[in-house]
C-alpha cells in the first residue's frame, strides 16, 4: 500500500507563496498580541515610577517596541506584500501613531485566520486551532 503524501501548509495567496500559511499568521499575531500586552504596564510604569528608575523603564520600552515592530513587519510579509510589511514595520517604530498600524495588521491577521475556520481571540488565534508545522 502507499504512503500517503506529505501535508503541506495551505498556501493562502495573499503574500508571495513562501511565506503565507496559516501557521506562520497565527503564530506571528499570537507574538505581536504578547509584545502589546507587554508594552501597556511599561507606559504605565513611565508615570509611576519615580525618575530614578525612568532609564530602566525606557531600555525596557525600547526592548519591547523593536520586538514589536519586528514581528509586525514579520505578520505584514505573511499577509501583504513587502513595501507595506516596510511601511507598517517603520509606523510601529513611531509612539503614538504605531497604534494604527497594530490595529491594521491585527484586523487583516484575525479576518484571514478567521475566514480559514480558526478561532482568533483576544491574544490571538486559539493554540488548539492553529495548524501543524507542515
Amino acid at each position: 500500500m502507499p504512503s500517503p503524501p506529505p501535508m503541506v501548509p495551505t498556501r493562502l495567496n495573499y503574500a508571495p507563496p513562501f511565506r503565507n500559511d496559516l501557521r506562520t499568521i497565527a503564530l506571528r499575531q499570537k507574538a505581536v498580541m504578547y509584545c502589546i500586552l507587554g508594552y501597556f504596564p511599561l507606559a504605565v510604569a513611565i508615570f509611576a515610577l519615580p525618575p530614578e528608575s525612568l532609564r530602566v523603564v525606557g531600555l525596557l520600552a525600547i526592548g519591547v517596541t523593536l520586538t514589536m515592530a519586528a514581528f509586525v513587519f514579520m505578520l505584514s510579509l505573511a499577509v501583504y506584500r513587502t513595501g507595506i510589511g516596510i511601511v507598517l514595520g517603520i509606523f510601529t517604530l513611531i509612539p503614538v501613531l504605531g497604534l494604527i498600524p497594530l490595529v491594521i495588521i491585527n484586523e487583516k491577521a484575525t479576518n484571514i485566520l478567521r475566514a480559514h475556520g480558526i478561532r482568533v481571540g483576544l491574544m490571538g488565534a486559539d493554540s488548539r486551532h492553529i495548524p501543524g508545522p507542515g
